[in-house]
Parts: structure tokens; sequence; C-alpha cells
């Protein structure tokens, strides 16, 4: 059993949380939107309900988070989309459009940005398929980062003059 399902189950048996309320959660499904600003592709995608990622939403996700330079696609790691998930729904806007700077790269990608742009990490975790830099439109970046940070769920790194954030499923950090 999933670790989720072990803590409904043990909040269940408490006796805390009745029982049409432990079903909601096991049955709540996690919803992202995207507009991604290199390709102008739009995204809205259910991609996992209660416990259960949804395989064809997964793939929806990997091939609109492709790199946009080369078309080249990665599987994404789903822990990504729920800290995505999680971080709209702390800023109080759950199902908001989030602005997609750039999702997988290539080590081709990655090392073109590198020699044409400063801040890019060599052995940047986007081409794992764990990384992507968001904007919230309408929302303060340096607020989302702040967010984000409070999420303790990987590293954050923040472009004030670009206007986004970079959050990733790596190890806990900042810049």
């Amino acid at each position: 059993m999933h670790m989720r399902g072990l803590l409904c189950l043990s909040v269940l048996m408490a006796g805390s949380v009745p029982f049409a309320q432990a079903t909601d959660l096991a049955s709540q499904p996690y919803h992202l939107r995207f507009f991604h600003t290199h390709t102008g592709e739009h995204l809205d995608v259910v991609y996992r309900i209660g416990d259960r990622y949804i395989p064809e939403a997964l793939d929806r996700l990997d091939h609109f988070l492709r790199d946009h330079r080369t078309g080249d696609v990665h599987h994404y790691d789903p822990r990504l989309f729920d800290l995505l998930n999680d971080l709209t729904a702390s800023v109080g806007r759950a199902g908001a459009e989030l602005n997609v700077i750039c999702g997988y790269r290539t080590p081709w990608s990655n090392q073109f940005l590198r020699t044409h742009t400063a801040g890019v990490a060599l052995h940047s975790l986007h081409m794992e398929a764990e990384a992507i830099d968001i904007r919230l439109p309408g929302f303060q970046t340096s607020a989302l980062r702040d967010a984000a940070l409070e999420l303790h769920r990987g590293g954050v790194g923040y472009y004030a003059k670009s206007d986004f954030i970079h959050v990733d499923v790596g190890r806990v950090r900042r810049w």
C-alpha cells in the first residue's frame, strides 16, 4: 500500500476523518494547466486521481515539456507535477495556468544555454526531467519563490530579471 493510503487508513482507524471524506481523498483529481512561452501551446490535464497517476496524462505532460529546441521528449518525474500542484494550491491559485519557460533539456540544449546565457548548471536537473522554470501570471514571482521554499521539496532558483523561478525535485537548496 502506498504511504498516502496508509496515512488515510490510519486516520480512518483513529476515527478523526469521516469515511466519506477519506473516500473523497482517494478520488481527488490532481490538475495542472500550462502555457508554454516558447511553443505557444496550452495544456490542461488531470494527471493523477488519488494515488493513481494516469499514464496517458503523464505522456501528454512529457510531450508538452519536451525540449523546445530539439523536440526530444523525456519521461518526467511525476513528483515534479505534484510539487507544482501543491505550489499553486499553497498560494491560493489551484488550477491557475502556469507559464512554462523551460522544461526538459537535452544535453545539447543545456550546453547551448551555458554558452549563450549565465546561470545554467553543467549537470542541470532539466536534463533529467526533474526541473521546470515557471512563472504564475498575475502573481509576484518573489512570492511564488517564497511559497516554493516553504514546501521544502527540492531546489528553488529565483531569476528576478527574467521574472521566473526554477523548481526541481532534487535536494533542497536555493539560489
